[in-house]
């Protein structure tokens, strides 16, 4: 493709981005190939200050707070969590004067923090996210959004009643790549969606949830039994507290954490409000270390047709025991081609059908006689002259820059909506479409029964 070719085709698209070689990002694509590479919008100014504080100084906990002070105007005041040693890394981290405390409430009754982050274990999403609204806090909450379906309902009535921001964090909805994946896909470039299909697969300890457990942990350093809320009471156990996910009383398994990134993703570029059927199959294959969630999980979804896309099937498959070390990918299938979505990249592959059916091979055109052969040739080329029988095949890749951080973008729509009323890009209900599926997708798996989904009132039906 010539330059002049190449400025017509951007202008043509209608996209913010520019063009470079592959030489610059050669993994997503084969030699020669060119890359598209995106540009995200100019860092907007701060208005005024926002004090932020967080409960939960986990893992995400610790992330979301580092991405969010990034943006210009965010303080880091305060943080929550259970246990003592979390506190202490606190202060090591963001300096002497955050205040810290086990106990959530403290945070939502002080009048100088304007948001919570929300980034505990899912039993708790729901509890801390309705009383930050219910104090006129903002909230950005982990996902899934709940643990629960009724929870959802009630996450969302909250926000609907206090007009409180509220904002789930499944960041891939803010990316700057999924944004043009939306536009190409709405633009008909693979055609008419039939199959999604994705996979994530790992094969470690880490990846696996066996997370690292301090040698202090004890009943003295761990409010345990805050921790617990209202699932049974049971004695200390330091793997419980530290390694939350394995267990159905406190967290969502491998669809709440996994699957609802990738329902989120599809939710944002198709406008689907979700499935209508969901049907899980898996086992527990190789981490038995007193986990009640399995570490294989296959999930079939059944879209219905909508104003906004076709009928489809779409695929989910997460396995930690995969002994070829893991891999991930996403790949939305249509007539005309296919979509493969990366975290913050993307490229579209085409093979558009010729308009000749073709003949010969493993076809019943050898069967015919030599003079019926021949007639069938002369008819053919007659119809189908010319390039008629050639297939097309292009791809093109597209990628957000290096260093691009979407959870960053995430923050930064999450401030705005503060600052000037502008709509989240994940509100509540959103949160539920995405998160509903992936909850009964548990429920499936239990149950060992398809289950029927309503989409748009978002609750399981009998």
């Amino acid at each position: 493709m010539s330059d002049q070719s190449r400025r017509k085709f951007i202008k043509h698209i209608g996209s913010t981005a520019a063009l470079l070689g592959i030489g610059q990002l050669a993994a997503l694509g084969r030699e020669n190939e060119p890359v598209t590479l995106l540009q995200p919008e100019q860092p907007f100014a701060a208005n005024d200050k926002i004090r932020l504080a967080c409960v939960g100084m986990g893992i995400m906990g610790f992330g979301d707070v580092d991405t969010a002070i990034k943006v210009p105007g965010v303080e880091f005041v305060a943080a929550a969590d259970l246990y003592t040693g979390h506190l202490d890394r606190v202060k090591e981290v963001y300096g002497p004067n955050i205040f810290t405390t086990r106990d959530y409430r403290e945070l939502l009754q002080r009048k100088d923090i304007d948001a919570i982050i929300v980034a505990t274990p899912d039993h708790w999403h729901d509890t801390i996210s309705i009383a930050a609204m219910e104090a006129g806090k903002a909230v950005y909450c982990e996902k899934p959004m709940v643990q629960q379906v009724e929870e959802g309902h009630k996450v969302i009535a909250t926000q609907q009643r206090t007009k409180a921001v509220f904002q789930v964090g499944s960041q891939r909805v803010s990316s700057i790549a999924l944004a043009e994946a939306r536009k190409r896909y709405q633009a008909g470039e693979i055609g008419q969606l039939n199959v999604v299909e994705a996979r994530m697969d790992r094969h470690s300890a880490l990846g696996a949830w066996q997370y690292s457990i301090p040698t202090d942990a004890s009943p003295a350093t761990v409010d345990f039994d805050a921790f617990l809320k209202d699932t049974a009471k049971v004695p200390f156990d330091a793997k419980r507290f530290f390694r939350w996910r394995n267990y159905q009383a406190y967290g969502t398994g491998i669809p709440g954490d996994l699957f609802v990134h990738l329902i989120s993703g599809l939710h944002f570029i198709t406008g689907s409000l979700g499935p209508t059927s969901i049907y899980a199959s898996g086992s527990l294959s190789q981490w038995k270390d007193g986990r009640d969630v399995p570490d294989v999980v296959v999930a079939i979804f059944d879209y219905p047709e909508t104003k906004e896309h076709p009928a489809f099937q779409m695929t989910l498959r997460v396995n930690f025991a995969d002994g070829s070390g893991g891999g991930e990918y996403t790949r939305l299938i249509g007539t005309d081609g296919v979509m493969e979505i990366g975290w913050n990249d993307f490229k579209i592959k085409k093979h558009k059908l010729p308009e000749a059916p073709g003949y010969g091979g493993w076809d019943t055109f050898r069967t015919f006689s030599e003079k019926q052969q021949a007639e069938f040739v002369k008819d053919y080329n007659a119809h189908y002259g010319g390039n008629k029988g050639k297939a097309v095949e292009t791809t093109s890749n597209y990628a957000a820059p290096a260093g691009y951080d979407d959870r960053l973008d995430h923050f930064k729509n999450f401030f705005e909506s503060m600052r000037t009323g502008k709509t989240v890009v994940e509100d509540a209900t959103f949160g539920l479409r995405a998160a509903g599926p992936a909850l009964v997708t548990n429920q499936s798996y239990f149950s060992k029964k398809m289950l029927r989904w309503d989409p748009v009132k978002m609750r399981v039906l009998a």
